[in-house]
């Protein structure tokens, strides 16, 4: 009786007694309200996918006459020698401004920081579009934001082809045969079994993207010969394994350097392993068109092209044209400033709060810069840790917390409490942001906005739906108590180094606070950020979304917790067990019928369900969506329209940097270790030929 008195109390000083609480007119669930018009968005110029490039021999190879220079002084091998027998060929038709001409730097400014080049032992390169110029991978999927939706599949890239067997369990893969690292070493199926058996394979260690067995649908490798491989499932044609081998994942890392210093092959130790290639390790080796020869820590990272990239254009010119990257180690709101003042080249402009600004700017005639706009692939959400397993070794209050996040009605306060046109705004007034209550983005492929249930701001209807979860003000101060008497108080991860995610997290607070729920910020930067997210140590995260919500194609497995560690969310405990809500078995259920089949109607009926447990559920809970724009200086060529800052992938990729070139009359004098070269790797810096 004490505690129903507590209790009435407690509403009663809310304003709302737990009678009219559960019995006014609660505000019902709904479909999201359309975006707004926005009419600065770019379109692409869509073709198919062999438009793009295919792989053939030419008649003859030219490369820049500094880097002929070395040959002739007998430094580096003849062109041809270099290029693999068949060379991957961008087709002039497809390049916006035609063949390019050699020369010149791209200028970026990042916020993060190297941390160290062993990529597939977790080092994070510090972002910003220095992984994609050093890394390249099986697949390719940045440029398919120009595809007909007809011809959509990931590109070829170190994977020239590959075929499936008549039963759809055995994918066989071939790769381009004589492409060489960096150094001149072979590319080959060495290191595909190197990056299998030793990184995906190893529980011990977590390359920088968390790829894993069930990234890959579990498949089983097999080496047929040095540029074939096969992998077997259990499952017929799951296509989603071939987007999975694009950035981030299959991206085979140089198995001759890295080899000799795993700890199963005489390495001293994992944690030697993953510190083993520092920041101030120069030269390594990669497949990427340009090398690491510099770093200034907190100030630069210089680039230097890479004389055996196996890239060339129609007229057999060697790839990349461009011949220096610089990635000024600044903050990421000076990326957008410098990029469209013109000391920088090149922004992904996707800080929200710098849109107006940027955009006065860049209408001025005069700017160095152009500003272009995207859809609106950009979405923030956030994630209750729905782990009820021990994920994250939460103590009682954590798990108490866990447990609410668990109920569906605790879930639907949540949603009832934002005002997500406020949140929108908060960031950037006009008609950039939209409501977004979660799964799939609005104007994406596999988007119904008939299955997308949206629980609409209402304060009123929220406090209804905590108390329905079983949480009141038991000491009138206006916030609801945790079962032990104390005030609940959940606490929300965010990322420190990015504006916007603070800003959405703490107008999370400020709503949530309104509705009489305390919740405290805690904001941490860079890999501490990634390790609680990717650890479970967090009760809610604020973040942003990933590529599955706007393509469903890749990164498929991201979409339910599909396996261990496939989910934001909800991860294995240390046991590997996951313990699913019945909602979450349904997501499961569907994300493997639709991996299983390659029936397109049937694909757009299973997303459909998708949407509709999704949203229904709170699986996330959706703040807002907004497009983002690719600031670039006018100097540069061959900038393909409506490349989105993120799609498929990120703009460095989608732009396809390495056939960007600056025509000679507008080539500047920038570059910091003009005509020269990579020296060997760990030697300090590039090479000059004499």
């Amino acid at each position: 009786m004490i505690k129903r008195n507590l209790a009435l109390t407690g509403a009663l000083l809310l304003g709302v007694s737990l009678s009219a609480s559960q019995g006014f007119a609660q505000v019902a669930p709904t479909t999201p309200p359309d975006p707004p018009k926005f009419d600065a968005q770019g379109e692409p110029v869509f073709v198919n996918r062999s438009d793009i490039y295919d792989y053939r021999a030419l008649p003859s190879y030219s490369e820049p006459a500094f880097v002929k220079a070395f040959v002739d002084a007998g430094k580096l091998p003849p062109v041809a020698e270099r290029l693999p027998k068949e060379p991957l060929v961008f087709k002039t038709a497809n390049q916006p401004d035609g063949t390019g001409v050699y020369g010149d730097v791209m200028r970026h400014v990042i916020g993060g920081r190297p941390e160290g080049w062993n990529f597939w032992a977790g080092q994070s390169y510090g972002w910003g579009g220095i992984d994609i110029g050093l890394v390249e991978c099986l697949t390719r999927t940045g440029p398919l934001f120009q595809v007909n939706p007809a011809d959509l599949q990931p590109m070829p890239n170190l994977a020239k082809a590959w075929e499936w067997s008549e039963d759809g369990k055995t994918l066989t893969v071939h790769l381009i045969e004589g492409a060489k690292w960096s150094d001149g070493a072979p590319f080959n199926t060495a290191d595909i079994e190197f990056y299998w058996n030793d990184i995906v394979q190893d529980p011990e260690v977590t390359p920088l993207m968390a790829a894993s067995a069930d990234t890959y649908a579990n498949g089983t490798l097999a080496i047929v010969d040095d540029y074939t491989f096969t992998l077997t499932f259990d499952t017929a044609f799951p296509e989603s394994v071939l987007y999975n081998m694009a950035y981030g994942n299959f991206c085979p890392g140089p198995s001759h350097i890295l080899k000799p210093l795993h700890p199963k092959h005489g390495g001293e130790s994992y944690e030697a392993f993953q510190k083993a290639i520092p920041s101030d390790y120069m030269n390594f080796p990669v497949m990427g068109g340009w090398v690491v020869v510099e770093h200034r820590p907190d100030d630069i990272v210089v680039l230097r092209r890479n004389p055996y990239y196996w890239k060339v254009d129609e007229a057999g010119n060697q790839l990349p044209y461009l011949d220096e990257m610089q990635y000024r180690l600044s903050t990421w709101a000076d990326r957008d400033v410098q990029a469209v003042a013109g000391t920088g080249d090149f922004s992904n402009l996707e800080q929200a709060e710098n849109y107006v600004e940027a955009l006065k700017k860049a209408a001025d005639p005069a700017s160095p810069a152009k500003l272009a706009f995207g859809p609106r692939t950009i979405g923030y959400s956030l994630y209750p840790n729905l782990s009820g397993n021990g994920w994250g070794e939460p103590d009682a209050n954590q798990q108490a917390i866990r447990e609410l996040n668990r109920n569906v009605e605790f879930r639907k306060a949540i949603s009832h409490a934002l005002d997500r046109q406020r949140l929108g705004e908060s960031l950037v007034k006009g008609p950039f942001t939209t409501i977004y209550p979660g799964g799939l983005y609005a104007g994406t492929s596999f988007y119904d906005k008939d299955s997308t249930v949206y629980y609409p701001f209402d304060v009123a209807t929220a406090k209804a739906h905590f108390e329905k979860a079983g949480l009141t003000d038991t000491d009138g101060n206006g916030f609801v108590n945790a079962p032990g008497g104390a005030d609940l108080n959940i606490a929300l991860l965010t990322n420190s180094d990015y504006q916007t995610d603070k800003n959405l997290a703490e107008g999370v607070i400020a709503m949530l606070g309104d509705a009489g729920v305390k919740v405290t910020l805690n904001a941490l930067s860079g890999k501490d950020f990634d390790n609680a997210r990717d650890s479970g140590k967090f009760d809610w995260v604020v973040i942003r979304n990933g590529t599955e919500l706007i393509t469903v194609v890749q990164n498929t497995t991201a979409l339910a917790p599909l396996g261990p560690t496939t989910d934001v969310n909800h991860r294995a405990n240390g046991a590997g067990e996951l313990d699913l809500l019945p909602h979450e078995q349904q997501l499961v259920d569907t994300i493997k019928a639709f991996i299983a089949t390659r029936d397109a109607a049937e694909r757009v009926a299973l997303m459909k369900t998708y949407q509709k447990v999704a949203t229904e559920n709170l699986d996330s809970i959706g703040l807002t969506a907004y497009p983002g724009a690719l600031i670039i200086n006018k100097r540069f060529a061959n900038i393909p329209a409506g490349a989105p800052i993120f799609m498929y992938n990120w703009a460095e990729d989608n732009i396809i940097r390495e056939r960007v070139f600056v025509p000679e009359d507008k080539q500047i004098d920038a570059e910091l270790h003009p005509d020269t070269l990579p020296g060997a790797p760990g030697d300090k810096g590039p090479v000059t030929v004499q």
